[in-house]
Order: structure tokens, then C-alpha cells, then sequence
């Protein structure tokens, strides 16, 4: 990451590698709940409906403060936002263990306040970019960024699994919590909300920025323009397409460790490797994707035809790996099946995830925690759902048709509807 900021623009390279590592962190400690959950409920004695409460109870907390979280990175900075919802959410993180063991009701509040603090975590990212970067660089940056979802849950399932078999499943939660301790204090002593602020930025690419109409300026923001934002057809299939991207890689987040010890009889550790590949091939795929996107939009190719392109294929690339699933009854070929569903995922966000700070870079914080509430639902809703269709089944046919389903449908509404 550090050399490939070194093309994006040396005055925001910082930026990049420090929310790029807080995205890994965020991810890493979501994803711990996948992997461990497995023993806990062994301890406790939880059903999948509980199982699927606990998974999900932290995309209660995250929903709920994603419109808030963009209000408070508007007023107070991404720096300080950021640094406190890091050093709230490595505690909760922490004290998980303490909390299952108190009783479930425990268990699940700190998972929904872990949910609060992470919903910190996108808002103060666009919120630095769109004042650290110029046009040209943010559909690369957002991408480089965003791969700390992949990497950090494929780190995740990776660690956790070793470490909860060897250790016991408490310990993933000590040493992440302790971990995002550490890194808030880098993030406090490091990140600044402006280049204006910064020592390192000097006079050229100060003037560089300012020339770049996009790049926002704070002595000249104006309040925000709720209605406006609510009232834009461009935010509403922004919206949509948030909540559809993200319903795929949430169900399969919480519940592919489970899927592959109950129908390939994996061991816990076993289930964690092998999870972890679809992560690995996601974080390949969106660096794919944004050197393509990049390649359309320099040889003259309309934004939003770069943004549909990338969208709609990764939308229905993934559809139709799901559907395939079912069919399959081997390791390796499901496996393959599911790193295709999530790959083709990575295209997405070099369409949605960019179009943010195409259509308001000057809210991207604002617009981002409007959009990013409806993309965590699927995390409420897809993975309970899941937990219940599991309990009446016992099958996993019909959770891999809903998502396609899903997917398709937000491609289309992208075609139709989208704009850069």
C-alpha cells in the first residue's frame, strides 16, 4: 500500500495507508465474531437463530448511527471522529469476552455498540479524501482503501481460527482489542483534516489541490443541503445499489465458516483457511477493477459509463456464481464458486463506492452514512434471515438465490438509473 500511494498523489499517500490500515482493523474485528462463534455456541449452548442474533446484532448498531456518524465527522473532522470511534470500538472489541460471559443480553449490546463505533469508519474516510485528493486519484484511492475489508476479514478468519484452536476463543478478542489501541494513538499523532494543516504538504501541491474544483474547501463549506441530497434521484439508486452490493458480502462474511463445516465437515481452523480465500480474491479484483476504470476514464470514456460498466458487472457476475453453488458438491469447486461471488463484488467499487464524491464531494461524509445505512441492512436482515431459513431448511439453496436475486436487481436499477 505504501508504494502504491506514491502514485495516487504524495500529499494524501498518509491518508490512504492510515484509513486504509483503520479499515483493516474495523474488518478484522467484525469478522472474529464469524469464526469464533462456532465454539461459543458449543459453550452456550445457541441455536443458528441465536447464533444469527449474535451476527447480526452489530449491524444494529452500525445502521443506527451511519446518518449520525456522517453528521458528527461533518462537525468535528475525520481526525477526531476516527480516532475516538477507533478507541471506542478496539474496547468494546475487547470486552466481548467478558460480556458472553456475563449473560447473552450482554453479549449483545457490546456488539451493537461495536457496531456504533465502526460506523465512524467510511464518513471520516471520504471525509479526508475530499479534501486531500484530487479527481483523477479518488477512484484509485477509494478502492486502495476499501481493501482493507478483504484483507482484514481474510487476516481475520485466518488468525481467529488459528488462534481460538490453539489459545481458545477468547483470546482473538484481546489481542485485536489491544491492537486497536495502538493504533489509535498513530492515528491521533498522525492524520491531519486538511493539507493546509500539514507540515509535509508543500506550496505546489497545495496549489495543485486548490485548482481541482472538487477538492473541498473548508473556509468556504456551506450547511448542509438535506433536502437536496433526500430529493436527488442519482442518491436514491446510490442507495439501492449500497444495500445490494453489500447483502452478498455480509451473509457470506457471517456465515461461510458455518457453511463449510456443516456441508463439507471442515474443523473450525479448517473452515477459517479456507473462508479466507474469497477475501483474498476480493482485494485482487478491486485493484483489477480500478486499473480498468482508470484505463476507460483516461482514454476518454464518460464517468458514468466507467461507473455502469463496473457496476452492472460486478453485480451480475456474482449473481451467477451464486446460483451455481447449489450444484456443486465438492470443496474446491464451491470454494471457486465463492470466490467468483465475491470477486466480481470488487468491480462494484469502482462504480458505487467511488460515486460518492462524484455527485457531492462536498458531503461525500454525509451522503456516504445516508447510503451506507441501507447497505449495512443486509447485515440485519440478510444475515437473521439467513439464521432463520437455516433453522426451517437446513439448506442453503434458497439464501444463495436470494442474494442473486438481489443482485440482479440492482444492476438493472443501476443501468436505468445511475449518473456520475
Amino acid at each position: 500500500v505504501a508504494n502504491k500511494t506514491a502514485s495516487v498523489g504524495q500529499s494524501g499517500g498518509h491518508v490512504i495507508l492510515l484509513t486504509f490500515s483503520a479499515m483493516f482493523l474495523s474488518y478484522l474485528d467484525r469478522v472474529v465474531m464469524s469464526v469464533t462463534i462456532i465454539p461459543m455456541s458449543l459453550q452456550y449452548g445457541w441455536n443458528d437463530l441465536q447464533k444469527g442474533a449474535v451476527l447480526a446484532s452489530f449491524f444494529i448498531g452500525y445502521t443506527l448511527f451511519q446518518i449520525p456518524s456522517g453528521w458528527i465527522v461533518n462537525k468535528f473532522g475525520g481526525k477526531l471522529a476516527m480516532g475516538v470511534a477507533l478507541a471506542a470500538w478496539s474496547l468494546f472489541t475487547f470486552l466481548t469476552p467478558i460480556g458472553a460471559s456475563v449473560s447473552f443480553v450482554s453479549l449483545i449490546i457490546l456488539r451493537v455498540l461495536l457496531g456504533i463505533g465502526e460506523a465512524h469508519a467510511t464518513p471520516a474516510t471520504y471525509y479526508l479524501f475530499a479534501r486531500w485528493l484530487a479527481t483523477k486519484e479518488r477512484t484509485r484511492a477509494v478502492v486502495m482503501t476499501m481493501g482493507g475489508l478483504p484483507l482484514g476479514s481474510m487476516f481475520g478468519l485466518l488468525a481467529a481460527g488459528w488462534i481460538s484452536g490453539n489459545f481458545g476463543w477468547h483470546m482473538p478478542f484481546y489481542l485485536f482489542g489491544g491492537i486497536g489501541f495502538v493504533m489509535t494513538i498513530i492515528w491521533m499523532f498522525t492524520i491531519k483534516d486538511n493539507p493546509v494543516h500539514h507540515p509535509d504538504v508543500s506550496l505546489a501541491q497545495h496549489e495543485e489541490l486548490s485548482s481541482d474544483g472538487a477538492v473541498v474547501d473548508d473556509a468556504k463549506r456551506q450547511p448542509i443541503p438535506w433536502k437536496k441530497i433526500i430529493s436527488s434521484p442519482s442518491v436514491w439508486v446510490l442507495i439501492y445499489n449500497h444495500f445490494c452490493c453489500t447483502w452478498t458480502l455480509y451473509v457470506i462474511l457471517a456465515w461461510l465458516p458455518s457453511y463449510f463445516i456443516k456441508m463439507h465437515n471442515m474443523s473450525i481452523s479448517g473452515a477459517g483457511i479456507t473462508s479466507a480465500g474469497p477475501w483474498l480474491t476480493l482485494f485482487v479484483s478491486s485493484y483489477i477493477g480500478a486499473s480498468i476504470a482508470e484505463h476507460l476514464i483516461k482514454s476518454g470514456r464518460s464517468l458514468t459509463l466507467v461507473r455502469k460498466i463496473m457496476q452492472i458487472t460486478g453485480l451480475s457476475g456474482s449473481a451467477m456464481c451464486l446460483l451455481a453453488i447449489p450444484y456443486v458438491s465438492e470443496t474446491i469447486p464451491a470454494l471457486m464458486l465463492f470466490c467468483g461471488a465475491i470477486g466480481f463484488i470488487g468491480a462494484t467499487w469502482s462504480g458505487f463506492a467511488c460515486n460518492h464524491l462524484d455527485i457531492a464531494p462536498k458531503y461525500a461524509e454525509v451522503l456516504v452514512g445516508i447510503t451506507n445505512t441501507a447497505g449495512s441492512l443486509p447485515g440485519i436482515i440478510g444475515v437473521s434471515l439467513t439464521g432463520l431459513i437455516l433453522t426451517l431448511t437446513d439448506s442453503y439453496s434458497v439464501v444463495f438465490q436470494i442474494s442473486a436475486a438481489v443482485s440482479i436487481t440492482g444492476a438493472l436499477v443501476w443501468g436505468v438509473w445511475a449518473t456520475a
